[in-house]
């Protein structure tokens, strides 16, 4: 025997350990680790929620701008149409964009994001955002900060 075998033979004879990780070890990891997912994970899902918001409302506020251009071209709100109807502008929507103009007089518009299940977007703390022609923003959420 070479003398590494001889000394692991002697360690097990004696009752000790040559090395590696007891089942209870392991399982001691995974609990801790499951601990840590089970903390992280709502916060990064809310962080995913927070930024579509930003975009919803980075949308709103080009959206009213577009909605200015077209009055000062027109000298009115009625007839516009928005470029696009959703955020964000490809692939799965997490808010639809919607544009709601009155005749008047005065002529006014209403936008407003109304927020999709999908990605758990609908459970938003902001719920839905809107902004009108005099630049009122709007939510229908509980969080008071939203804009």
């Amino acid at each position: 025997m070479n003398e590494l075998n001889l000394r692991r033979s002697r360690a097990l004879c004696r009752g000790g350990r040559v090395g590696g990780f007891t089942l209870i070890e392991l399982m001691i990891v995974v609990v801790i680790i499951a601990i840590l997912v089970a903390i992280a994970y709502p916060s990064y899902e809310n962080h995913v929620r927070k930024t579509y918001r930003a975009d919803a409302q980075a949308d709103l506020m080009e959206a009213a701008s577009y909605m200015e251009r077209y009055y000062t071209e027109n000298n009115t709100y009625v007839g516009a149409a928005l470029p696009y109807s959703q955020t964000p502008h490809s692939g799965n929507a997490r808010y639809n964009i919607a544009l709601v103009t009155a005749a008047g007089p005065p002529s006014t518009f209403t936008i407003t994001s109304t927020a999709q299940a999908l990605g758990g977007q609908s459970s938003d703390s902001c719920g839905n955002m809107t902004i009108d022609n005099t630049g009122t923003k709007t939510h229908t959420g509980s969080l008071s900060n939203c804009w």
